[in-house]
């Protein structure tokens, strides 16, 4: 029987762990896993603050990684898809190429998100990667003391960003502009610890400030308020990558592929999507955020899906729901709120030293588990020669 072609496009959380995941799940003789990705190493984007403040993160190689997997990595970067074709066009160090498929697990992610205000393409910095949080650490490191930072908006992103670059360099004037009030939801206990630590880091918070024009030096409030910013970090959230968008694949209005709970794509059943790219239900139906949080049990269920449809075993079912937010404030405060399946904050949260360790840990241990893909369980099965031919799957249920 010739290999089932497992293509999985992007190399971050999400798609990482799924190849890593997909390998422990098939037999080698019977699958081929291809990973696709632009960069050689693995990239920790919920550190991309710390790298942009000044601290190194460890560099974790892909290559080293899917070592003795079976996974090959494509370094590449993806140009499109042609999803009636089953085809992935991408270009790599021996220019353009096409590759083809019979099962693809699209994991390209988000970028951020300039919301189209004025002048923030051209002057704002951006933390949703590595190359923006390279070029935010070169130009920070060239401020001069008593220059302004003006980080706009109040997400756990934003409010990340403030609070670790205020702590790394005191020297400057820092300032936070959101559009609503500051950790307006987290629990009562949580905004008060985030307003004291935001208080003791000497951060400047504008509340309720719609920020509707960026230029070099300062950025424009929607009352006409001028704050001066020799230097603007936009984070007012994320928009997913556009390849999506141009294919046959059902999308919504936000380029997210429409999936069933198996993560599978509702107009294509040979394509799955994972993490930011996909819009997949939670508790009582209310969308996932974009988030690490999200996208890691996405990979878990797409992955498994796939493994048990190959197989022709019983497709299992990975809860998806929260449990709490860990935001870091800082290397040594921190914030855990704890919250409902859906998402909501209750009253309860860990904060001060503690909550940062505890955050410090659950960064660890999403790295670990994409850097260790080989002490995933195994459970290896072989694929079922008339499963991995199928042409005509059974309708798929939306969420």
């Amino acid at each position: 029987m010739e290999q089932h072609r497992i293509i999985v496009l992007g190399a971050g959380y999400t798609g990482a762990i799924t190849a890593g995941r997909l390998a422990r799940r098939l037999h080698r003789e019977d699958v081929a896993i291809t990973l696709v990705n632009a960069e050689p190493d693995f990239v920790e984007r919920v550190r991309m603050h710390q790298l942009a403040a000044g601290q190194d993160l460890r560099p974790r190689p892909f290559r080293e990684m899917f070592a003795g997997t079976g996974v090959e990595l494509k370094l590449a970067r993806v140009t499109g898809v042609d999803v009636e074709r089953r085809t992935v066009a991408v270009t790599g160090e021996d220019g353009p190429e096409e590759l083809e498929y019979d099962t693809l697990v699209y994991a390209l992610g988000s970028g951020w998100n300039d919301q189209g205000v004025p002048g923030t393409a051209e002057y704002a910095h951006e933390i949703a990667g590595r190359p923006g949080a390279l070029r935010l650490r070169e130009r920070l490191a060239r401020l001069d003391a008593g220059e302004t930072v003006v980080v706009v908006g109040g997400g756990l992103t934003g409010v990340e960003a403030a609070t670790e670059i205020a702590e790394a360099r005191p020297d400057l004037d820092v300032a936070l502009a959101a559009r609503d009030g500051l950790g307006d939801w987290l629990s009562a206990k949580g905004r008060a610890h985030l307003r004291k630590v935001v208080g003791r880091l000497g951060i400047t918070v504008h509340e309720h400030t719609a920020v509707t024009g960026v230029e070099a030096d300062r950025v424009t409030t929607a009352d006409g308020t001028s704050l001066p910013a020799a230097v603007t970090v936009w984070t007012t959230g994320f928009a997913v990558h556009p390849i999506a968008r141009a294919t046959a694949l059902e999308v919504t209005g936000t380029g997210q592929i429409v999936v069933d709970r198996t993560m599978r794509s509702v107009s294509h059943p040979d394509v799955y999507a994972v993490g930011d790219a996909a819009l997949v239900a939670g508790p009582g139906d209310k969308p996932l955020r974009m988030s690490c949080a999200s996208g890691v049990p996405t990979a878990w269920q797409a992955a498994d899906a796939i493994a048990a449809r190959l197989t022709g075993g019983k497709i299992p079912t990975v809860p998806l729901r929260y449990f709490n937010q860990c935001v870091s404030l800082g290397r040594r405060e921190g914030l855990i709120q704890y919250v409902t399946a859906d998402d909501r904050a209750v009253r309860a949260a860990l904060t001060g030293r503690l909550a940062a360790l505890y955050k410090e840990l659950v960064c660890k241990g999403a790295a670990w588990g994409v850097a260790h893909p080989v002490l995933t369980p195994t459970r290896r099965r072989r694929v079922v020669r008339e499963t991995a031919r199928a042409k005509a799957p059974a309708p798929l249920a939306r969420v």
